[in-house]
């Protein structure tokens, strides 16, 4: 069985937090070669994101998994040289630099696909590769906030809120995975020519936020904050239990809907004209998360899922980290993985993102230290003994 249908591709992931590197690592999940570029003396800055145990960062363990890892200075001279002989090999290569970057260090995509026509380089920045804002510091928060997502999460009373994780970078890093494949497929129906991917944090999150810029230019319209409630439907919101969980429930669908409204015990609102329309029904939010809430407060979690789910109705228990690891489905699917590492023992940790019938993907390794297939790669490339030797003399490698 293949490693993933990327088998035989190779993938320089020239990037750093967080969107670049979670697209190669869905990459190297699916059987790409992936080749992670870090800087030879101050590593990569993702390194330093998130939770440490004795000294080992965590989050590097998963997010660089599937990835041979060397240390390599683009801004020498020699580095550079060396980063051209690396990009003849490959197939891809995932950067992030400010637009310009590459260009000034002798690297701009015309360079390197002189030496090979067929590359792929996706290109992530904050804003695009054009425009006003091109030359914008880009983080994931910055998208968040202009996206429109920040303005519409939180209380109707409160602030705009950001979330409490990777989002836009996340998002981003999913499509650019999508994008890298398709300019594969392209290249294997255009003649073997490669092209160049510019994609910005901004613009995917924009599309996962929703159509307010139609509704905005049809209607004059412009969304503002519910809190976890829903303009589209209701009931629609998360729920306290009588032992002090919560619950989220959904009624996209009217079918849904109607069973909810008939569990909790008023089966008379589905009568109403209004409740023939999620978007009817969200104007009367206050009305049905009354009955809803009340049902659900004077019963345990674990109730309220088994009552819900005998009615057909649907519903999801509120996790944490915990509950995740230890929820059956979960466990029994394999949507966490347990993976050997020589820092940590067993780790665990997200599987590959979804499942292939023939060319499933798999976790091979976990994220490895600085430079530990920096000779393996360089010399793959044509350098050698002699050459890297000068090249870790003087920090331009490690």
């Amino acid at each position: 069985m293949q490693d993933g249908p990327l088998t035989g591709m190779r993938v320089i992931d020239a990037s750093t937090i967080l969107a670049g590197p979670l697209c190669c690592q869905i990459l190297g999940d699916f059987g790409a070669d992936v080749i992670k570029i870090e800087h030879p003396t101050a590593g990569d800055s993702m390194r330093g994101h998130g939770e440490s145990k004795d000294g080992v960062p965590l989050w590097w363990k998963e997010i660089s998994r599937n990835k041979r890892t060397i240390g390599l200075s683009l801004s020498d001279p020699d580095g550079a040289a060396a980063f051209r002989a690396l990009a003849k090999t490959a197939d891809v290569i995932v950067e992030n630099f400010r637009p310009g970057t590459l260009e000034r260090w002798g690297l701009s995509p015309e360079t390197l696909r002189a030496d090979n026509p067929s590359l792929v380089i996706l290109r992530i920045t904050g804003f695009g590769q054009t425009g006003p804002y091109a030359s914008r510091a880009g983080f994931g928060t910055l998208a968040e906030a202009m996206s429109g997502f920040a303005h519409l999460t939180g209380q109707p009373d409160g602030p705009p809120t950001l979330p409490a994780f990777g989002l836009a970078d996340s998002i981003c890093g999913i499509a650019g995975s999508s994008a890298v494949s398709m300019a594969l497929l392209a290249r294997e129906r255009n003649g073997g020519v490669g092209q160049d991917i510019d994609a910005s944090l901004l613009l995917p999150i924009m599309t996962a936020v929703g159509p307010g810029a139609t509704y905005y230019q049809q209607n004059g319209t412009i969304g503002q904050r519910h809190g976890n409630r829903s303009t589209n439907n209701a009931p629609r919101n998360t729920y306290q239990t009588a032992d002090g969980s919560w619950v989220a429930i959904s009624t996209s669908a009217q079918r849904i809907a109607e069973k909810v409204m008939e569990l909790v015990g008023h089966p008379e609102v589905i009568a109403e004209p209004w409740f023939a329309s999620g978007h009817t029904r969200a104007q009367h939010a206050d009305l049905l998360d009354g009955y809803v809430g009340d049902w659900i407060g004077q019963r345990t979690r674990d109730e309220v899922v088994a009552e819900f789910t005998a009615a057909g109705a649907a519903v999801a228990p509120v996790y944490d980290a915990r509950d995740l690891a230890e929820d059956e489905h979960v466990r029994e699917t394999g949507m966490l993985h347990t993976v050997p590492d020589e820092d940590l023992g067993d780790v665990l940790m997200h599987d590959v993102m979804w499942r292939m019938s023939e060319t499933p993907g798999r976790i091979r390794f976990t994220g490895r230290s600085l430079g530990a297939d920096t000779d393996e790669v360089l010399a793959e490339a044509g350098l050698d003994a002699d050459q890297l030797a000068d090249l870790r003399h003087r920090n331009v490698i490690a």
